[in-house]
């Protein structure tokens, strides 16, 4: 979904964590929703979502009507800066809310574990197109009995975007890269040939610690919730981001925009970044036109895995919503359509988590800002391939020390495994958790 939402999701989970905290019983408590794929729709929902996400569902929702006579869908564009703030709220209170919400991927993991009644199993509705589902996010988005909480809408499948013209002037075939280790080399010759870095990142967030992290199958918890920020794999991913500063291959920027300008400068060789990506190169560098193209992420190791995740989104239906069946009617009608899901893509730039819809030919068209290159055929064949990871209610508390510890290695060249150990050990006495053995 919108780019910009994905720096800010830390802060908004942190808020979560600070309405809900012990306030578990504090709220009303809602009745139970018990779906009924069969029911008959009637009568009107109202919809919360923001941005193009919104210009969608309004869309969508005329062609609901009038699939649907004696329905009516109000979509309510409550903007991205209000829309956390009002669905905490509306949880712990137990009323304020609409019929369907919009929470981004990782979000709903706090949602669905602090207010673990708050939101309505859609299995009824969606339980038999779970395997039609990108499984990460099918995963990611259901409570710890499986329960499906937040339908899956558009996924963050990503790549490895290039600068053309640096690859070609360096002599070097992106098609040999089949790893990090191969793509540290890469960088090399490229700056060596035309004094371009590798690539820009924003180390004080992170530097996409956790993407690299996920990428190998791991989070910053596993699925007992103990904590595996100081894991192998992560020490891994820790060393190649040291590894890419000290040979002098990575540009440190500063926030979204530091990163945008870093792309229209042509700082930098490579982007490694999900699939809206594409969006903000359209968007903000028309004049990068034919200098780009796409290839899979590099593995860690021969065979491993060639994309992660960095953003996405779901709907989903607070059990205090007025009218629950029309609303997953609603949404099984937006996510679990081929044609819907293929209709947002051409028209809003939504890439779907409906596995279906890759198949239309819209994914395997030519893209003239690539030199011809139907980059979202890759994005769709990698979709079905992002690791599943787990998040919990902690995951913002950790993922603040987890960030000071990647500034720490890599800026001012900290040993990667103590600088995790200590992490570790800051998050157990933060959350009371166990650190994994």
């Amino acid at each position: 979904m919108k780019t910009r939402t994905l720096f800010a999701s830390t802060a908004a989970l942190a808020g979560v964590a600070l309405l809900a905290g012990c306030a578990m019983g504090s709220g009303a408590p809602a009745a139970s929703v018990d779906l009924d794929p069969n029911a008959k729709l009637e009568g009107e929902i109202t919809v919360w979502s923001w941005d193009v996400a919104a210009t969608a569902l309004d869309r969508l929702g005329d062609a609901f009507e009038a699939e649907h006579p004696g329905t009516t869908v109000n979509v309510v564009d409550v903007g991205y800066d209000n829309a956390y703030d009002k669905l905490s709220v509306g949880l712990q209170a137990g009323s304020g809310l609409p019929d369907v919400v919009t929470i981004e991927t990782d979000r709903a993991p706090g949602y669905i574990n602090e207010f673990p009644t708050g939101l309505v199993d859609l299995d009824p509705v969606l339980g038999d197109d779970q395997a039609d589902f990108d499984p990460f996010k099918w995963h990611a988005q259901s409570d710890a009995d499986g329960a499906l909480k937040v339908a899956p809408w558009d996924s963050g499948t990503v790549g490895l975007f290039y600068r053309t013209d640096y690859f070609d002037e360096a002599g070097v075939d992106p098609a040999s890269i089949g790893t990090w280790d191969d793509l540290v080399a890469a960088g090399e010759t490229i700056k060596a040939t035309t004094g371009h870095t590798l690539l820009s990142l924003d180390v004080a967030t992170g530097g996409g610690f956790q993407m690299l992290l996920q990428q190998q199958g791991q989070g910053l918890f596993d699925e007992a919730g103990d904590i595996t920020v100081n894991s192998s794999e992560a020490v891994e991913a820790l060393t190649l981001l040291q590894t890419l500063n000290d040979k002098g291959l990575l540009k440190n920027v500063s926030g979204w925009d530091g990163r945008v300008t870093s792309a229209k400068d042509g700082d930098s060789a490579v982007t490694p970044e999900a699939v809206w990506w594409i969006g903000t190169l359209l968007g903000d560098a028309p004049e990068l036109s034919g200098t780009y193209g796409v290839t899979e992420l590099p593995a860690f190791e021969e065979g491993g895995a060639r994309t992660s995740n960095s953003g996405g989104s779901g709907l989903a239906v607070p059990t205090q919503a007025k009218n629950p069946q029309l609303a997953a009617a609603f949404i099984a009608f937006a996510l679990a359509d081929a044609d819907n899901q293929v209709s947002m893509m051409a028209n809003e730039g939504l890439f779907p988590s409906y596995l279906p819809a890759l198949e239309d030919d819209t994914f395997s068209a030519p893209q003239e800002y690539f030199g011809g290159q139907p980059v979202y055929e890759l994005f769709a064949e990698q979709t079905a391939n992002i690791p599943a990871i787990t998040f919990t209610t902690d995951n913002a508390e950790a993922s603040d020390i987890v960030a000071n510890a990647v500034v720490a290695a890599v800026l001012n060249g900290a040993d990667p495994q103590q600088v995790l150990d200590d992490a570790a050990k800051q998050i157990a006495t933060a959350t009371g958790r166990e650190i994994a053995e």
